[in-house]
């Protein structure tokens, strides 16, 4: 399974309708990640430029798009997604990245060091 997060923003009205009537919104997002096979693993309301962020482990990237565009289908909310890669996937990544034979130049003129 694979983990994303999923960070979302609020228009006005939907702020007014929290406002107005209070209610538990992590219930309503575990039905619909359950909805494409996935599992809410944490749902938070934020600071800053997103009002709140789920972890969520969906079977692979499809589930998790297909969950994003109905919730964003809604009108209600702009998301935004972020794939996660535990540890392991990391370092995974990290060896496939070292053993890769490749041809990748930088720019010309380009230095790292300054």
């Amino acid at each position: 399974m694979s983990h994303y997060m999923i960070q979302w923003s609020y228009d006005d009205d939907q702020i007014q309708a929290l406002v107005d009537t209070p209610h538990d919104r992590s219930v309503e997002f575990a039905k619909l990640v359950e909805a494409f096979q996935g599992t809410l693993k944490g749902y938070y309301f934020a600071f800053g430029d997103y009002d709140g962020v789920a972890i969520a482990e969906f079977p692979g990237d499809k589930e998790c798009a297909a969950c994003v565009l109905r919730a964003v289908g809604t009108g209600a909310a702009k998301v935004k997604t972020t794939v996660l890669l535990d540890p392991q996937e990391s370092e995974a990544a990290m060896r496939l990245a070292k053993a890769a034979s490749h041809g990748y130049r930088t720019p010309v003129g380009y230095s790292s060091h300054g």
